[in-house]
C-alpha cells in the first residue's frame, strides 16, 4: 500500500516553481542589461547627451529628444494626474455603489489594457486635427495622458479604498463635512500609494514609442521645442530611428539610448520613494 506524498513535498515543489518563475526573468533581463550596457559604452559621453542628431554616427546626440521626453512627462503628468486623482475621488467617495461607478470601472479595466497605438490614431483624430493642436508637443502629451489615465484612475481608486474607513467615520463623527474628510484625512492617507500607481503610469508614458509616431513625433530634429506649439522628439523615437538604420554604428548609439532612458526611468522612481517615504513619515 502506498504512502500519500508529504503536504510539505507539494510545498517545497510549488516554492521551487515560484522561486525559478522570479528568478529566470531577472536572468534575462540582467544579460541583456548587461549586452546593452557593454553596447553602449563606447558612446555613453557628456558630448553624446549634449549633442544633436547628425548623420555621422560618431557625432550624433541625444539632447532634442531627452528634452523632448521631460517636457512630454511634465505635461503628461499636469494633464493626467488632476484628471485621474479628481475622478478617483469622485467615484469611490461620491459615487462609489452607483450603476455608474460600476460601469465606469468595468470600462478602465478594459480601456488600460488597449493596444497604445490606437491612443495614437485617437489622439490623431482628435488633439491633431479635430480640436487643431497640430503635430505639436502639447497633442503628444494629451495622447499620452489619455493613454496613461485609465492607470492612474484604477491606482488611485485602490489607494482610497485601502484607506481603513473607521478614519472617515472618525472625521464624519466630529462634524467634519464628507468634503473636509476627503480632503484633510483621505488623501493625506492615500497619498503614498497613489503617487505610487502615477509614476508607474508616467514611466510608462515615457517609454512609449506608437502613439509618438501615429501623432507625428519627428525622428530628425536639430532644434530644442520652443513652445507647446512647437515640432517636437522624443528619446524612445530617437532610438527607433537609431535601430532602424543600416549601419552597424548606430546601433551603438540606440544602445547608449536605451541606457539614457533607463537611468532617466531609475531617477524618476527613486524621487518618487523618497518623496513616498517623507509623505509616509509625515502621515505617521
Amino acid at each position: 500500500m502506498s504512502r500519500p506524498a508529504s503536504p510539505r513535498l507539494g510545498e517545497r515543489v510549488l516554492s521551487a516553481v515560484c522561486l525559478g518563475a522570479v528568478l529566470l526573468p531577472l536572468l534575462a533581463l540582467g544579460v541583456l542589461l548587461l549586452y546593452v550596457l557593454l553596447d553602449a559604452l563606447p558612446r555613453l559621453t557628456a558630448t553624446f547627451v549634449s549633442g544633436y542628431p547628425s548623420r555621422v554616427a560618431e557625432q550624433a546626440g541625444i539632447l532634442p529628444g531627452l528634452v523632448g521626453s521631460l517636457y512630454l512627462l511634465l505635461l503628461c503628468a499636469a494633464f493626467a494626474l488632476p484628471l485621474g486623482v479628481g475622478a478617483a475621488v469622485y467615484l469611490e467617495e461620491y459615487d462609489a455603489e452607483s450603476r455608474l461607478s460600476r460601469l465606469v470601472e468595468l470600462n478602465l479595466g478594459a480601456l488600460a489594457g488597449v493596444p497604445s497605438v490606437i491612443y495614437g490614431l485617437l489622439g490623431l483624430a482628435v488633439f491633431v486635427r479635430a480640436v487643431g493642436l497640430g503635430r505639436s508637443l502639447v497633442a503628444g502629451a494629451a495622447t499620452l495622458a489619455l493613454l496613461v489615465l485609465p492607470i492612474v484612475i484604477i491606482s488611485a481608486r485602490e489607494a482610497l479604498r485601502a484607506v481603513p474607513r473607521s478614519l472617515r467615520e472618525a472625521s464624519l463623527s466630529l462634524g467634519a463635512t464628507r468634503w473636509q474628510t476627503t480632503w484633510r484625512v483621505t488623501l493625506p492617507t492615500a497619498l503614498p500609494s497613489i503617487l505610487t500607481g502615477a509614476v508607474l503610469a508616467l514611466s510608462r508614458a515615457m517609454g512609449e514609442t506608437a502613439p509618438l509616431v501615429v501623432v507625428g513625433a519627428l525622428t530628425y530634429v536639430t532644434f530644442l521645442p520652443d513652445g507647446l506649439d512647437a515640432p517636437f522628439t522624443a528619446l524612445p523615437i530617437q532610438i527607433f530611428s537609431w535601430v532602424s538604420r543600416p549601419q552597424p554604428e548606430f546601433l551603438h548609439n540606440a544602445a547608449a539610448g536605451i541606457v539614457a532612458l533607463l537611468a532617466l526611468l531609475v531617477l524618476l522612481n527613486l524621487a518618487a520613494l523618497w518623496l513616498r517615504a517623507r509623505l509616509e513619515r509625515r502621515a505617521a
